[in-house]
């Protein structure tokens, strides 16, 4: 908040300032017009209109009361040079560059008088004291009414510019303030989803699977396999209770330990070891000297293992066949099989398995998957990761 506050009083410095230079410009101008003023008149009051541009310089910069004073009297000084020395008949050049300097040029101070408790009655009486001495000294010059109009008018809107800032930075500090708030909560659901989808895919991928496995007798597993699983499983359950953040291994499976960047042929026995003891025998073909970022190998791998576990699952074939292929931006691993096949409009949308562990997890890195299969013509998922 101070910084707001901070922000806001040099907004009104600027503010005065730039109102300031421009209707002592104006004034200026009116009064050094040929025939407006005397020579002598005009000599004299050059050095004054510097001091006062100059004041209002700095009136930009430090909102110290000392520059206030300065233009003030500097201001002040101006008129009673002019209306001593011009004792003849007014000039309409003469009567408009005074009615500028003191209604507006010399207003432009309210703008910063209108912040700060002791700054308003600091206004006040400048107010009072200037606007007696305008319509004073003036009055020979200009129709009291006029004199009187054009002061009001000239010290009320500068004072309404100033109360106008000072009540409308702390609305836009709130509105700031409120809009962090809905970023942060935002943020917070969109990282709370995202927890929700990583230990959604983490169940997934090993509790469920492993609990599929003992619905179905663990028919076509050994009973060894099967309890290793099941131990790693409740391995993972317990680091899960303990507050562990498990990290998935490019097998398939999950730990809590880093994973490294590594090529992916180094990884790809170690899935093909895994379903092989689960009774998927898993034929690979093409390269396997491909080096991917972690993430990327991650993402890849687990959305493979994904695809050999649906193999396994449901083709009822004990065979499935994985080409890797690689060119200068992609690499593709292609998973087929020959099974009994299904129609993809079948598929239940609401269903994980390939939704989840493969499509979204594959999107996240950039990737994409794409499904091929028909009733009794197996079944091929085209994995796609940026290189």
């Amino acid at each position: 908040m101070d910084q707001i506050l901070k922000e806001r009083d040099r907004l009104l410095q600027r503010t005065a300032r730039a109102f300031g230079l421009a209707f002592t410009a104006v004034a200026f101008a009116c009064l050094a017009a040929p025939g407006s003023v005397g020579p002598t008149t005009l000599v004299l009051i050059v050095p004054l209109f510097a001091i006062l541009a100059f004041a209002q310089y700095r009136l930009g910069v430090s909102r110290a009361l000392a520059w206030i004073v300065v233009i003030l009297a500097s201001g002040t000084a101006i008129l009673f040079v002019v209306v001593t020395l011009e004792t003849d008949t007014p000039t309409a050049g003469a009567a408009a560059g005074l009615g500028m300097l003191m209604s507006f040029s010399l207003a432009s101070v309210a703008v910063v008088l209108a912040s700060g408790r002791y700054r308003i009655p600091v206004l006040a009486v400048v107010v009072l004291t200037l606007g007696v001495l305008a319509v004073v000294l003036l009055e020979p010059w200009r129709p009291l009414v006029h004199s009187i109009t054009l002061f009001a008018v000239g010290w009320s809107s500068m004072t309404l510019v100033g109360a106008w800032v000072v009540a409308a930075v702390p609305q836009v500090a709130r509105r700031i303030a409120s809009i962090g708030r809905a970023h942060r909560a935002e943020r917070h659901a969109s990282e709370l989803e995202a927890q929700r989808r990583q230990n959604a895919r983490l169940l997934h991928d090993t509790v469920l699977a492993t609990l599929t496995l003992l619905a179905h007798s663990g028919v076509g597993v050994a009973p060894a396999a099967l309890q290793q699983q099941a131990a790693e499983d409740a391995r993972l359950l317990r680091q899960l209770r303990l507050g562990a953040t498990p990290t998935p291994d490019r097998s398939g499976q999950y730990n809590l330990e880093p994973v490294e960047e590594t090529v992916l042929g180094t990884t790809l026995e170690s899935v093909k070891q895994r379903f092989g003891r689960m009774g998927l025998e898993v034929s690979w073909h093409g390269t396997g000297q491909v080096l991917l970022p972690s993430d990327v190998l991650d993402a890849f791998l687990l959305a493979l293992a994904e695809c050999l576990e649906n193999v396994r699952r449901h083709s009822g074939v004990t065979e499935a066949h994985v080409t890797i292929v690689d060119d200068a931006t992609t690499v593709r691993a292609m998973v087929t099989d020959a099974g009994v096949g299904f129609v993809l409009d079948d598929v239940d949308s609401a269903r994980l398995g390939f939704k989840d562990s493969v499509v979204a997890r594959l999107k996240e890195v950039g990737g994409q998957a794409r499904l091929f299969s028909s009733p009794g013509s197996g079944t091929t998922v085209v994995l796609e990761v940026p290189r």
